[in-house]
């Protein structure tokens, strides 16, 4: 499986972007896709994660009611849709992918990124 990230660069405090994680080699629908952030000198965090089979989504707090995470699964793309960035939001974004069940799905997007074994490039998000 490979994972390529698309969108990402720098907006103004309250505008938006759209990022775009392209999967490539799954067969399946029974996938976890989830986005991460790492900032400079900040652990990693789990911003948002979404069940390819069903739909189901998470949020982390910190972005909740600005970001949307959405699945094409026609074309194996997950589209993480950000509003009313804040400088905050700076970091690089990260998707990544596994074929977890939807609780593992959970628990890697909040605590244990180690589970999820496939990873895009990154792309970086500054929010001036």
């Amino acid at each position: 499986v490979q994972l390529v990230e698309s969108g990402g660069g720098s907006v103004q405090a309250g505008g938006s972007l759209t990022l775009s994680c392209a999967a490539s080699g799954y067969t399946y629908r029974s996938y976890c896709m989830a986005w991460f952030r790492q900032a400079p000198g900040k652990e990693r965090e789990g911003v948002a994660a979404i069940y390819a089979a069903g739909g189901k989504t998470f949020y982390a707090d910190s972005v909740k009611g600005r970001f949307t995470i959405s699945q094409d699964n026609l074309n194996n793309t997950s589209t993480l849709d950000m509003n009313s960035l804040e400088p905050d939001d700076t970091a690089v974004y990260y998707c990544a992918s596994d074929r977890l069940n939807w609780g593992v799905c959970l628990q890697a997007t909040a605590s244990r990124p180690q589970l999820l074994s496939f990873w895009g490039q990154g792309t970086q998000v500054t929010v001036s």
